[in-house]
């Protein structure tokens, strides 16, 4: 709902999608920002003062995982 109400699921699908192996989605997000209850990705050093949040999402199938999170696939539409 964050991702939805932030208006960032398109970005949060490629930063997902760039921390992807074969069972395997590690991404990391910003603590402070997390606290405010809102979603930032970071690097996993250097970005955030108080250090990240490693996210480590373990599953036979991250893509159908990565679909659920961000609601889909949904091609950009121009305004």
């Amino acid at each position: 709902m964050i991702l939805q109400r932030d208006r960032i699921r398109a970005a949060a699908r490629a930063q997902l999608f760039r921390g992807t192996t074969e069972s395997r989605i590690v991404v990391f997000l910003n603590k402070q920002v997390a606290y405010a209850g809102h979603v930032s990705f970071c690097a996993p050093e250097g970005e955030s003062p108080l250090g990240p949040i490693r996210l480590t999402i373990e599953s036979s199938n991250p893509v159908g995982v990565i679909d659920w999170i961000t609601g889909g696939y949904e091609p950009r539409v121009k305004r």
